[in-house]
């Protein structure tokens, strides 16, 4: 069974030529480009055609032919999304647009002064979104997440673009992220935490979704019952070529145990994966039955 090990697919050649393209011969032609390349990875990459294949057909009940264009739309938009972040790494931003869906969630969050937890998932373009967030409503957002990268690959991509844009807090066996967290929440800045990939081995919550019994990983919950903190969902999917629509849920102000606040989030994830099934991109089979 296929299981995420929290690291960065793809080799440096790959890279290499995949910022060559958006530099010198634009976006559109590197959509193009995409277009061959993610085609080619539907058709010999056996286990995570597989397991969209199943999940468009067993679990939101697509037809075998629609389950393979939904299969073949989300390696192709996955790529999309991997130009649209390098786009923004590079400054190339004018032909972007965006729509935001409770915008005022995040300022009422950001006002209260105690800084925000942003819970998302691997759907749709959460850099993208971080990228429109910054600057707007907050001068500073900090991404938790597994400092996993093969090191050549995020050397060059640090390099060629500048590094990220964002404040990265990397999970640490020695729990200095949880510091680091109540840091940044004190300097009322936003932290971003993708809640919807577990690894083998970490503490995971079983919840139901979709129908079916899934692992969620814990630390995420936890997080965001533990802090005295405001948390809502965000979530940035792509609705057109260049544009994206931006959400946010109505924050969650009281205490709550990391259960109670699972359950919200898997509501609202199933939510989203509903709306947009061809943009969550898991590759994974955590599904229990």
């Amino acid at each position: 069974m296929s299981r995420w090990d929290g690291k960065t697919k793809g080799s440096l050649l790959g890279y290499q030529i995949f910022l060559f393209f958006i530099k010198f011969l634009g976006i559109q032609v590197t959509y193009l480009f995409v277009r061959i390349v993610t085609y080619y990875y539907y058709l010999f990459a056996r286990k995570p055609r597989k397991v969209l294949n199943d999940f468009y057909k067993n679990i939101l009940h697509f037809s075998t032919r629609d389950a393979k264009q939904l299969a073949r739309a989300n390696f192709f938009i996955f790529g999309q999304t991997l130009v649209d972040r390098a786009a923004f790494l590079l400054g190339k931003t004018s032909r972007f647009t965006h729509t935001f869906e409770n915008e005022q969630c995040l300022i009422t969050m950001r006002d209260a002064g105690k800084g925000g937890i942003l819970l998302s998932a691997h759907l749709g373009n959460w850099e993208t979104a971080g990228n429109l967030l910054k600057g707007r409503i907050t001068p500073i957002i900090n991404i938790v997440m597994l400092d996993a990268e093969v090191e050549n690959i995020k050397q060059f991509m640090d390099q060629s673009t500048g590094g990220s844009r964002f404040k990265v807090i990397p999970i640490k066996d020695d729990l200095s992220h949880v510091i680091s967290i109540r840091n940044a929440l004190r300097n009322n800045e936003f932290v971003a935490i993708h809640a919807d990939r577990y690894m083998d081995g970490s503490k995971y919550m079983e919840m139901d979704f979709l129908g079916h019994k899934a692992r969620f990983p814990y630390g995420p919950f936890v997080i965001a019952s533990k802090f005295d903190a405001p948390v809502t969902f965000v979530f940035a999917a792509k609705d057109g070529q260049y544009s994206y629509h931006l959400s946010a849920t109505d924050p969650i102000m009281d205490k709550k145990t990391p259960e109670e606040i699972g359950m919200l989030y898997v509501k609202e994830l199933e939510r989203k994966v509903k709306m947009y099934p061809a943009q969550w991109f898991n590759y994974f089979n955590f599904l229990q039955s």
